[in-house]
């Protein structure tokens, strides 16, 4: 892919590097080691979320810890690692259920205690491993277990119900209504392209004019991870992303902006924000639909695709899963939905007679 196609997702590993910088600047010197140790097989966003769980471990010490409390955390000597205990990191996971932090309000559930202790776990091994510490507490607190949520899609009815609210948007506010003129064309067409690919929203926002191919009727976009791969798309796609073109080329879109597919009102390269407010926006005003999020649109298409096609690989390989085991837990009930259909299938004998 050339730098011009590149540019946004560039931008984005730019942005995440000087956020990462000056994260960095507010932890301890040694930590710049674990993340240099792990930059080959990382990508920027990854090492950014793990300098902010870190943070947050940083600042628990820091506020909990009567014998830090005076201590810049910058000061923090890596030897503080291996002076912690099991019942601290214990301490720490429980602190992460609700705490607050400069007048703000923070909590986790059980996936995202998961996620920090992960990181930690991961923060610990690296110096564990290269014996710069003797003690790993942090591999002696288990995982918390998640517990299965219910996936959250639409069926074939409340798809239709949501595109056509989009298209006439009578349920908007007035001040929503004052803008759904200008917007409608271009909501329809990512909507549906999000409902008829399952592509992440990250994934829509960094498409270029260039990656849509109607020739195969394909969108080339960059996977999770960095790699480019190639989405197909079915004709009410087509339909749309063609009606929102004809409006898109008529647009002077702002500088640095000119490759973007989906713009805003501001003539420049839609957010992942802005889609999500936009899904948000809709599905308010139709009472009888669940609650919707990008992510639900995503589930809708993988489900669709599963019941049509019998083939989670397949499912796996269309929404960019690199194991085929995350799609499976994802479709589990779908499955054991097929397996029970399966079993009824097959008959070993022929109903007797009657006598």
């Amino acid at each position: 892919m050339d730098e011009k196609n590149n540019n946004y997702h560039v931008r984005q590993n730019i942005e995440n590097i000087e956020k990462m910088r000056e994260v960095l600047e507010t932890l301890p010197p040694f930590c710049k080691q674990f993340f240099r140790g792990i930059s080959e097989n990382t990508s920027e966003r990854t090492r950014l979320a793990y300098a902010y769980d870190i943070r947050v471990f940083f600042e628990f010490l820091h506020d909990n810890n009567k014998s830090l409390a005076n201590m810049d955390i910058r000061e923090f000597p890596l030897s503080l690692l291996e002076q912690l205990t099991r019942e601290d990191i214990e301490e720490y996971m429980e602190y992460l259920g609700y705490y607050r932090k400069d007048e703000k309000e923070y909590t986790n559930d059980e996936r995202g205690k998961k996620r920090k202790l992960a990181s930690l776990r991961s923060f610990y091994n690296y110096y564990y491993q290269a014996e710069l510490i003797e003690k790993n507490p942090a591999v002696l607190v288990p995982l918390p277990k998640l517990h299965d949520k219910e996936i959250i899609r639409l069926d074939p009815a409340e798809v239709a119900i949501l595109l056509d609210q989009v298209e006439d948007g009578t349920g908007l506010t007035k001040a929503q209504k004052r803008f759904h003129q200008a917007t409608k064309i271009r909501d329809v067409a990512m909507l549906t392209l999000l409902l008829g690919t399952g592509i992440r929203v990250s994934e829509c926002v960094g498409l270029d004019l260039d990656d849509v191919d109607f020739r195969n009727n394909g969108i080339r976009i960059i996977r999770k991870g960095g790699f480019e791969s190639v989405v197909y798309f079915g004709e009410e796609v087509e339909t749309a992303l063609q009606d929102y073109l004809e409006e898109r080329h008529r647009v002077i879109p702002q500088s640095g902006h000119e490759n973007a597919l989906f713009l805003s009102l501001q003539n420049r390269r839609m957010s992942v924000r802005a889609v999500e407010n936009m899904v948000k926006k809709y599905a308010s005003t139709v009472t009888s639909l669940k609650k919707i999020t990008p992510h639900k649109l995503r589930s809708t298409y993988g489900t669709s695709l599963y019941k049509e096609t019998g083939d989670i690989y397949l499912v796996a390989d269309v929404l960019g899963h690199k194991d085929v085991n995350t799609t499976r837990k994802h479709y589990a009930a779908l499955e054991d939905d097929r397996r029970r259909y399966a079993a009824r299938q097959v008959r070993l004998r022929e109903d007797l007679p009657e006598k």
